[in-house]
């Protein structure tokens, strides 16, 4: 079994997601630029005192916990009932909650590291500054380690996570419309026979899927969990 998940597993810890009515995107309907503008390679080369403000001011959310989705997936995997979960989220509340394998497709706000020596940066002093953070060594350009709009995933992270997929009996997709690509053609990888989509809105599988729940992911992964 594998779980594959999207920004809905972390609305109920506090994090918006980004299409809904009260995601990120709704809420930015009067912004100079654009979510998808902002969080792109481009921008953040051109720009990057206002990428840094809008990752401190957006994406930034130091108290954030884990919540039950994530809870329930930790204790699946220690039953050896999980095998991974893929993830398209950046704030490791998966890895918080105790689970252990984890591909992260998206990359992770929580790593930063220099653009010119590749040293890792801390995490603190980069949301704690104001402006963009240099490196104290080399004094190179610091960034934090997530694909942004424009770049490639991880060749290594998105091969690992295919040929889980392909191994899977049983997938379980949650808290993602599934319109993201190239993260929603993973599903095109499996080969197995009991497809799980959990969404509160349909998506574009929903026909596909032996079981749909459009319900909250915490409530129906734990029932999954106990049952």
């Amino acid at each position: 079994m594998v779980f594959f998940g999207g920004a809905g597993v972390s609305t109920a810890s506090g994090i918006p997601d980004f299409r809904s009515a009260t995601g990120l995107y709704n809420q930015m309907t009067g912004s100079r630029y654009s979510p998808e503008t902002m969080l792109s390679h481009d921008f953040f080369v051109r720009h990057p005192d206002e990428f840094y403000a809008f990752l401190r001011s957006s994406l930034y959310y130091p108290d954030a916990k884990p919540n039950a989705a994530h809870y329930a997936l930790a204790a699946m995997e220690q039953r050896v009932e999980l095998d991974a979960v893929i993830t398209q989220n950046i704030d490791e509340l998966h890895q918080q909650a105790g689970s252990k394998t984890v591909y992260e497709l998206h990359g992770s706000l929580k790593r930063f590291y220099c653009m010119r020596c590749h040293r890792a940066y801390p995490a603190e002093q980069a949301y704690a500054g104001q402006g963009t953070p240099h490196c104290e060594v080399c004094g190179g350009l610091v960034r934090p380690d997530v694909v942004l709009y424009g770049e490639v995933l991880d060749q290594n992270v998105i091969t690992a996570s295919i040929a889980t997929v392909g191994k899977a009996d049983c997938l379980i997709v949650g808290g993602s419309s599934l319109v993201v690509y190239p993260a929603a053609g993973l599903l095109d990888y499996f080969r197995g026979d009991c497809l799980i989509l959990i969404n509160r809105d349909p998506t574009p599988y929903d026909r596909l899927a032996q079981f749909v729940f459009h319900s909250d992911v915490g409530e129906v992964l734990t029932a999954i969990a106990c049952g």
